[in-house]
């Protein structure tokens, strides 16, 4: 019994609790054009990249990404823009799937020249929106917002951990 115990305490002693893995909970991101042509067909495959991407990206650094069905983020976002605009909801949608933390995100079209990717990342724990973060794409090609959501999860995990290692420039892979 003595030689357990004493096994079990040099054990807490030698070998450290691991941290709990950080979970996001990225919802899909919702387009705002506010351009004379909005929602064309590539605006909405732009914009339907993007969380994938960026998914990608914070996975890469090894976050633990949760996934909320589709149906259960429209049927808590009680209209355009409601859970980009209120953090406490997005922080109930988060608890529901055991998340750390939200990151809503819009792409916000003000020109046909540029659009920018906006995310709201919430802490579950306290229903506190902790990062607004924007970052400008310019021009429509896809290497571009690729570089864009690289930008953006540097952003997010600058907030959080500091894991996060964006590819050099002229490196990022188009997906």
């Amino acid at each position: 019994m003595m030689k357990r115990l004493c096994a079990a305490l040099l054990c807490g002693l030698i070998c450290p609790s691991l941290p709990a893995e950080t979970r996001i909970a990225i919802l899909d991101f919702e387009l705002k054009d506010l351009t004379l042509a909005p929602g064309i067909p590539a605006e909405l495959e732009r914009t339907a990249a993007i969380r994938p991407l960026l998914t990608e990206e914070l996975a890469s650094a090894g976050y633990s990404i949760v996934s909320i069905p589709p149906s259960v983020q429209q049927a808590a976002n009680a209209g355009a823009g409601y859970l980009f605009d209120h953090a406490d909801a997005a922080a109930d949608l988060g608890r529901q799937f055991e998340a750390d933390f939200v990151l809503v995100g819009r792409l916000h079209k003000p020109s046909f020249l540029f659009a920018y990717l906006m995310g709201h990342l919430v802490r579950v724990a306290d229903r506190r929106l902790i990062g607004n973060f924007i970052t400008e794409s310019k021009g429509p090609g896809k290497q571009l917002v690729v570089k864009a959501v690289e930008t953006l999860a540097d952003k997010i995990d600058g907030a959080l951990e500091n894991r996060y290692s964006p590819p050099p420039p002229g490196s990022s892979k188009i997906r």
